[in-house]
């Protein structure tokens, strides 16, 4: 630990990160005065878009605005060099949000341990996509927790939880913002009780963890199933944005969703057509219609469902 120029204790902290959503945790870090950041770990620059440009992470591009340095980029974190160039930072504590590899012993055992962002009510929805699963599967809240990191895949005990109710319209990049905020201010205000000692960690529960593990999603979990309800359909749209999409197959080609809504189903529906929701197309589900408000035909650019529905056959 060392010392500013106003006398209180500065703690030696190295930050974890490379989505955006670690962003306003890395600033609530910044503007903490017990808080000396020495180091930012992200991953490696990777190649985007279809000229495969080398582009850094967005906790990168952050850290470089605001003159943060030094920024390491380990391809792999737990290499015996990788974990050698950080504990030379000398850090005593480690925080991370969203930063994707396994964190090794060396950095859970320092002296005030390694804190985690994770957004959601942990044990709910451990594991790679929290955000999205919390939409699917129409949870009534969502939040984020900051836990003590362990060897266990967002495991380790609570430290500190902020519940956020919803309203059952948000999308992945909403939620995933206002997450992101609460996770900065859920950290800053938790940091002087944890350096403190004041904060005991909560073991997380033992019942109901077994279902709640989220994988990566693929682009074929877009694919909207008919025989789904409608509702559940309208949650997969806005929870798979911007990754990976929905889509409805029709005549061999994708048209994919980008907004939909629901509707009662009429008389004479049949399950996987799309039928004439007034002027907009509208997938038949099996217990009503999910109305497509925003598509993307094979080659074109976003548009209204009903301008797509003009161009098409009438069904």
């Amino acid at each position: 630990m060392t010392t500013g120029p106003d006398g209180v204790g500065r703690v030696r902290t190295v930050y974890l990160g490379s989505g955006a959503f670690g962003a306003p945790s890395l600033r609530a870090l910044v503007a903490h005065p017990r808080i000396q950041l020495v180091g930012v770990i992200t991953a490696p620059p990777r190649p985007v878009g279809r000229k495969q440009v080398l582009t850094p992470t967005p906790i990168h591009v952050l850290a470089d605005e605001l003159g943060l340095g030094p920024v390491l980029t380990p391809q792999r974190l737990r290499a015996p060099e990788s974990i050698a160039a950080i504990l030379a930072l000398g850090p005593t504590l480690a925080v991370l949000a969203d930063y994707g590899q396994i964190v090794p012993p060396a950095l859970l055992d320092l002296p005030h341990g390694a804190l985690n962002l994770h957004p959601s009510l942990l044990p709910r929805w451990r594991g790679a996509i929290p955000v999205p699963a919390t939409i699917r599967e129409g949870d009534a809240e969502a939040g984020v927790t900051l836990m003590r990191m362990d060897a266990g895949l967002d495991t380790g005990d609570i430290v500190a939880q902020e519940r956020h109710p919803l309203t059952g319209r948000e999308t992945g990049p909403e939620l995933e913002a206002a997450m992101a905020e609460a996770a900065g201010l859920l950290l800053a205000r938790s940091l002087d009780a944890w350096l403190d000692g004041a904060i005991r960690p909560i073991p997380q529960a033992e019942t109901g963890v077994a279902p709640t593990l989220t994988r990566p999603l693929r682009r074929e979990d877009g694919r909207l199933d008919p025989w789904a309800g409608a509702a559940a359909l309208e949650r997969l749209v806005r929870a798979y944005l911007p990754w990976p999409g929905t889509f409805i197959e029709l005549d061999g080609e994708r048209l994919i969703v980008g907004e939909a809504h629901t509707a009662p189903r009429a008389e004479g529906d049949v399950t996987g057509e799309i039928a004439r929701e007034g002027r907009q197309p509208a997938l038949v589900a099996a217990d009503g219609r999910l109305v497509l408000d925003t598509v993307t035909p094979p080659g074109r650019r976003p548009m209204p469902g009903a301008d797509w529905l003009r161009g098409r056959r009438a069904p």
